[in-house]
């Protein structure tokens, strides 16, 4: 019954908690149910061994008695939808609240993600201006639309969900953008969400593999 993890044998955000296992590890804090992690390097993320877990060959993964999963999302949906507490009991709002999830997977974070990707691999590119500020526009866009529909409200339909939890650990992605400044109760929003004692033990946990990392690295 154990539930297994993996996650980063050495994180590349050098324990900033952007990593995707930290969703899933966030996610059963939340929830109350205790895990191990099996910390893959990435040449082993390619070998047949973990690839019979994630055919893609990378990270999180989840396991449990015969139980396999990859994708971060839908490991999440996995355990919300098994333990009490990320998802609320009235179908309606228990709907809404996996229509954010997956907001959160397919129309947030893939221009956030873009964004990030052409800051550190293409500065030396000379399109890279004009590109960059075409990219950065498309967050803004979806940043403006989400901060319009949060307003002043806590979180995004009632109480917090997985709807959050996913949303939150997108926006964490900007911190060092400086777009999400813009955007006050988005800002505020992040902050109420690694607030949370679950989100704190789940970062310290993966700190926890980075500095440990380190100190065998001398």
């Amino acid at each position: 019954m154990t539930i297994t993890i993996t996650a980063f044998e050495s994180s590349p955000d050098q324990g900033r908690g952007l990593a995707r296992d930290m969703r899933v590890r966030w996610a059963l804090e939340e929830v109350g149910q205790p895990y191990v992690t099996r910390l893959v390097s990435f040449a082993a993320m390619k070998e047949p061994p973990h690839l019979a877990l994630h055919p893609f060959g990378q990270i999180p993964t989840y396991e449990q008695d015969d139980l396999v999963l990859f994708e971060s999302g839908a490991i999440v949906l996995h355990v919300a939808e098994r333990n009490v507490g990320l998802l609320p009991a009235d179908a309606d709002a228990r709907a809404r609240a996996i229509g954010w999830m997956f907001a959160a997977l397919n129309t947030l974070e893939p221009p956030i993600v873009d964004s990030e990707m052409a800051r550190l691999f293409d500065r030396d590119k000379p399109w890279y201006d004009d590109r960059r500020a075409v990219l950065d526009e498309r967050v803004h866009t979806r940043l403006r639309e989400l901060s319009a529909r949060l307003g002043a409200a806590e979180w995004l339909d009632g109480d917090f969900s997985a709807g959050d939890l996913l949303t939150v650990t997108v926006l964490r992605r900007l911190e060092r953008s400086g777009m999400i400044e813009g955007y006050r109760n988005l800002a505020n929003y992040v902050a109420r969400g690694v607030a949370r004692p679950a989100y704190q033990r789940a970062f310290a946990a993966q700190l926890a593999v980075f500095e440990s990392s380190q100190a065998a690295n001398g």
